[in-house]
Parts: C-alpha cells; sequence; structure tokens
C-alpha cells in the first residue's frame, strides 16, 4: 500500500473533540492583526505586483511597495491608535536600515515585534541548511539589538519554509511560528533533538495578499469577509478556544479608499470588545504553553 511522504510535525487530531480550554478573562475568541513590516530590493528579487511586473528596474511595482511604508502605514497607525487597537509588527529586518521610524512607532505602541526574515525579495525555503540558519541568525541579532529582546514568533518572508525550517528556528530559540494556516487553534510541532516549535494560527483567507491581489477582491468585500469572519468563529467558539487572526500589509489596505473599508471592519468587532481577547501571536503562544500537558494537540 502507498505511503504518501509527510512532514511528522504533527499528528491528524480533529477539531471536535479536542479538549476544550478558555483565553484569559473566560473569553474562546482570541482575535489578532498583523501589519507585515517589508522591504524590497530595487531591481532584483521578489515582491507582490500591482500589475505584472516589466524589465528590471520595475518601478511601478517597487514604488507601490514603497509607498505602504511611506504613507500607507501611517493611516493605519492613525486608524489602529484612534480606536486603541493592538497590533504585531511582522518585521523585515532590513526595515531598521530602510524605514526606522516606522518600527520605531510599533516599539512606542508596545506593539509584538515578530521576526519576519532578512527582505520579502527573497526566500528561505530555497537556501541550504547553512544558509537558511545564517538567514534566522541575522534578522534574529538585528530584531534583538534594536528592541532590546529577542522574537519569540517568526513568519517566513513569502510563508517560505524548507524541510528544515522548523528545527532551525526551535535551534534558533524561537517559541512559536505563524506560516502554517492548517488549523483555528494552537498546536505543537515536533522538531528534531525532542525540541518543539508552537505554530499559532496565521491567516490566508484573511490576509490581503491572497484576497485582493490574488483573487482581485474589493475592498468592501474584503471588508465584508472579515466582519463575516469574526461573526461566526464568535458563534463558533461558544463550543471550543479559537485564533482568529488578520494579516495586512501597508501598501494594500492602507490605500485610502481601503483603510475607509477595513476601519468598518475593526469598528464592528470593537462591539464585541468584551466578548472577545484582542491581543498578538505571541501572548497567544505564551497562555498556550501554560496549559496542562496534554491539552494542546
Amino acid at each position: 500500500m502507498m505511503k504518501l511522504r509527510h512532514h511528522d510535525r504533527y499528528d491528524y487530531v480533529p477539531l471536535r473533540g479536542r479538549t476544550p480550554y478558555a483565553w484569559p478573562n473566560g473569553q474562546r475568541l482570541a482575535v489578532y492583526f498583523a501589519l507585515n513590516l517589508e522591504h524590497f530590493s530595487f531591481g532584483e528579487g521578489l515582491g507582490a505586483e500591482l500589475a505584472p511586473g516589466g524589465p528590471q528596474p520595475d518601478v511601478l511595482n517597487f514604488a507601490w511597495r514603497d509607498y505602504g511604508n511611506r504613507v500607507g502605514a501611517w493611516y493605519l497607525h492613525d486608524a489602529f491608535d484612534a480606536l486603541k487597537l493592538p497590533m504585531a509588527a511582522l518585521v523585515n529586518s532590513a526595515m531598521y536600515d530602510y524605514a526606522p521610524a516606522l518600527v520605531a512607532a510599533h516599539r512606542a505602541r508596545g506593539d509584538e515585534i515578530v521576526g519576519h526574515g532578512r527582505t520579502n525579495a527573497e526566500r528561505q525555503g530555497t537556501l541550504t541548511e547553512g544558509e537558511e540558519r545564517a538567514l534566522i541568525a541575522e534578522a534574529t541579532e538585528r530584531l534583538a539589538k534594536e528592541e532590546g529582546r529577542r522574537p519569540d514568533g517568526w513568519l517566513g518572508p513569502w510563508i517560505s519554509h524548507s524541510h528544515l525550517t522548523p528545527d532551525l528556528l526551535a535551534e534558533a530559540g524561537y517559541r512559536y511560528l505563524l506560516d502554517w494556516c492548517m488549523d483555528d487553534q494552537p498546536i505543537w510541532f515536533r522538531c528534531r533533538g525532542g525540541k518543539r516549535i508552537m505554530a499559532v494560527p496565521y491567516p490566508q483567507e484573511l490576509n490581503d495578499i491572497p484576497a485582493i491581489v490574488g483573487r482581485k477582491m474589493g475592498a468592501a468585500d474584503f471588508a465584508d469577509t472579515i466582519v463575516d469572519q469574526f461573526d461566526e468563529m464568535l458563534q463558533l467558539s461558544r463550543e471550543r478556544p479559537l485564533v482568529m487572526g488578520v494579516a495586512l500589509h501597508a501598501y494594500i489596505v492602507g490605500q485610502p479608499h481601503r483603510l475607509k473599508h477595513l476601519r468598518r471592519a475593526l469598528q464592528h468587532i470593537l462591539t464585541r470588545q468584551d466578548s472577545i481577547w484582542l491581543t498578538t501571536p505571541g501572548a497567544i503562544a505564551r497562555h498556550c504553553e501554560a496549559l496542562p500537558a496534554g491539552i494542546v494537540p
């Protein structure tokens, strides 16, 4: 009988039948907002595209992405500040050289700073083990130097993994990763040497790149998707604890015509603020780490 290749990081444990638990204050739905802070090499490398890229230097797409760091992120900060909403900043380490004031603004807000590689102009999953270890070390050391502490969590640039990425992250001291979107609860990943790392749910449906850039979804429809997901997950969380993340990029939802609709979705979530845990992925990981053994699959 043919046996399919498997990653062997976690077992199949269906959502129904898992041991129930609660978030702080007895809440059952944890909600977090992740803003990706990304910098791109000019004239080479990867990057999301507003329109199919032409010959390098691809000024149209580079400038569109750069709008996020120069303008869109600041519009988002104003909106989140006005609503008193926390964020997690997923930071390319190159941002400290290019736009340090933007990372500093997240630091001043008290937002969690999450490792997000060196730059989104590259993928880590195509590298050798030594090269990938060096990438993780370089990004981690820069974030630790600038923030005064090592980041607890990691999201790979372009959600890129090699077969060894969880092992390398665990060996580098990371407590959780965000790259896998296969669950609505945190789960443990097995890593080599008896180590483990927690996978905290990160969205690909409530993510503006696949929704707006990939599927060409309109701003109003994306906001409606956030609202619908929230309403339904709040209902579903009566049975079990769930995590709802929203992944944002300033060059997309920081555009004013999209920000208008995003603000509407944020305001809707706040109408049920007393019924949810507004938090960060790191706080979710720490809460789950503290649960009795065997509760988290």
